[in-house]
């Protein structure tokens, strides 16, 4: 049994951890280099799964997620690129603290994009969670 992981905001970080993520599922602690602790609490990465994700760029929302953590302005380091459909759409979430106005006049590489789709009210965000069954929403 995995533990359901929910993510809000597509970015860096959670392209960092989805790619370790794969890169450490089928491996064994022998073959973990890179990694402080292989086993906590009984869980091991590949114990680790994404249900759900939230962002509000065009290039990353209705996107699958495995496709999601590629798109600009994501800049990490690609260090496993061969992440497997997840069949988990990203869905449009809040603009909560907005985008910052001096961003705007930034190339599309470097700023974000907010997408068309009707932001997502509060029910709508606590659907997505409910009917995911995630257990730890990561911010």
């Amino acid at each position: 049994m995995g533990i359901k992981v929910a993510v809000i905001g597509v970015g860096n970080c959670v392209s960092a951890l989805i790619q370790g993520i794969e890169f450490y599922r089928n491996k064994t602690e022998v073959d973990a280099v890179g990694l402080m602790h292989w086993d906590i609490g009984g869980y091991k990465p590949g114990d680790i799964d994404v249900v759900a994700a939230f962002d509000i760029d065009c290039r990353k929302v209705n996107k699958d997620l495995s496709e999601a953590i590629f798109e600009k302005p994501n800049c990490t380091t690609v260090f496993y690129p061969n992440i497997p459909k997840y069949n988990v759409t990203v869905s449009m979430g809040k603009v909560l603290d907005g985008v910052s106005k001096h961003m705007e006049s930034y190339k599309d590489d470097y700023t974000f994009r907010v997408s068309s789709e009707r932001e997502a009210t509060k029910e709508d965000i606590v659907r997505i969670l409910r009917e995911s069954k995630a257990e730890i929403l990561l911010n």
